[in-house]
């Protein structure tokens, strides 16, 4: 465990001066199509974020039966992204776990040791490297496990688990490996948690905002607004028979873009302090004050944070007419709240 005021000082969000922060990725990117967007929103902010390194994560849902499959379509999206960005990926994207680590413990991966290496390369009491993770924690949780000193020298944001007053911590990216997750919460690693009902939920969009502000920026804005038109065919059907048969105003959660938008200007991001809970083995929060600190995201400013991305990606691209639209107020709608 860090002394308490080393941690709390690690805990307190990025000032919006000095250089970029240091910052890796970890990403189930092809298992839906939010960590595109953050990928992208990452790439899109250098003079806020050094991204130094992405790590493919596992999944297994309908779009990959084992976590190896899902983390093999995660590493060759991350290279589409990548490619669609016009930028190489030489030297900078790795592999992830292919198993579980409440089936095989600590998973080696090249992702694993490329972030121990990373990390433990840096001061312990230098300024730390952002791990933002998005997806299983899987990798992260088995890098912490194989090197603890390397609690010293990062700060983690995950996005995974509902809040904590919720009466349930159930969610994809957290149920899919609960011995990795509760590692997290449990080993004293600076942890920026951001839940996902209520905060991240926040972040929806439709297909006519996504059409006016992304698709015709560049290859990028083009990939991206297809693989939102995609996933409304899909979820759409379903979101129509979950109410019963009635007609739906669809719209999507692009959860991920949550974790970047805090490191972009943590002021879009309301957070508090508070001890860090205990995941139960019913997948529910317990609470100990005595426990150590995390950093909670309360809430999302859902305008500021789109209008952001959204004019990063016009700037990007450079054959965009001038007679673009502004960015305008949000599309209002409800969805149902995630569990992929």
């Amino acid at each position: 465990m860090l002394p308490t005021s080393k941690l709390i000082d690690r805990l307190e969000p990025p000032a919006l001066s000095g250089m970029p922060l240091d910052m890796v990725l970890d990403t189930d990117t092809f298992n839906e199509i939010d960590d595109q967007f953050a990928l992208t929103y990452a790439m899109l902010a250098p003079e806020r974020l050094n991204l130094q390194a992405v790590y493919a994560a596992p999944f297994a849902n309908h779009r990959a039966k084992i976590p190896k499959q899902g983390m093999e379509k995660s590493y060759k999206e991350i290279l589409e992204v990548f490619a669609r960005m016009g930028q190489k990926a030489d030297g900078m994207v790795f592999r992830g776990s292919t198993k579980w680590m409440k089936d095989a413990g600590a998973v080696k991966s090249p992702a694993v040791k490329d972030l121990i290496e990373r990390a433990m390369s840096r001061p312990a009491d230098g300024p730390p490297l952002y791990v933002v993770a998005i997806g299983a924690i899987t990798n992260i949780a088995s890098a912490l496990a194989i090197a603890p000193g390397i609690i010293d020298r990062i700060v983690l944001v995950w996005l995974g688990g509902h809040p904590h007053y919720w009466h349930s911590a159930q969610e994809f990216n957290l149920g899919q490996d609960l011995p990795a997750s509760r590692l997290v919460f449990d080993c004293g690693v600076p942890l920026v948690h951001v839940p996902c009902i209520n905060v991240a939920q926040k972040l929806r969009t439709t297909v006519s905002e996504m059409r006016q502000f992304v698709s015709g920026r560049g290859k990028i804005g083009d990939f991206l607004f297809q693989r939102f038109a995609e996933y409304e065919q899909f979820e759409a059907p379903k979101k129509v028979k979950h109410n019963n048969g009635r007609p739906v105003a669809y719209c999507k959660e692009i959860w991920d873009v949550a974790t970047i938008a805090y490191l972009v200007d943590p002021s879009w991001c309301p957070s508090h302090l508070t001890s860090s809970p205990i995941l139960t083995d019913q997948v529910t929060w317990s609470v100990d004050s005595r426990r150590h600190l995390v950093r909670v995201v309360d809430d999302l400013n859902r305008d500021a944070i789109f209008g952001d991305l959204f004019a990063r990606l016009a700037s990007a691209d450079k054959t965009q007419s001038p007679a673009r639209p502004k960015v305008a107020t949000r599309t209002r709608c409800s969805t149902k709240a995630r569990g992929r």
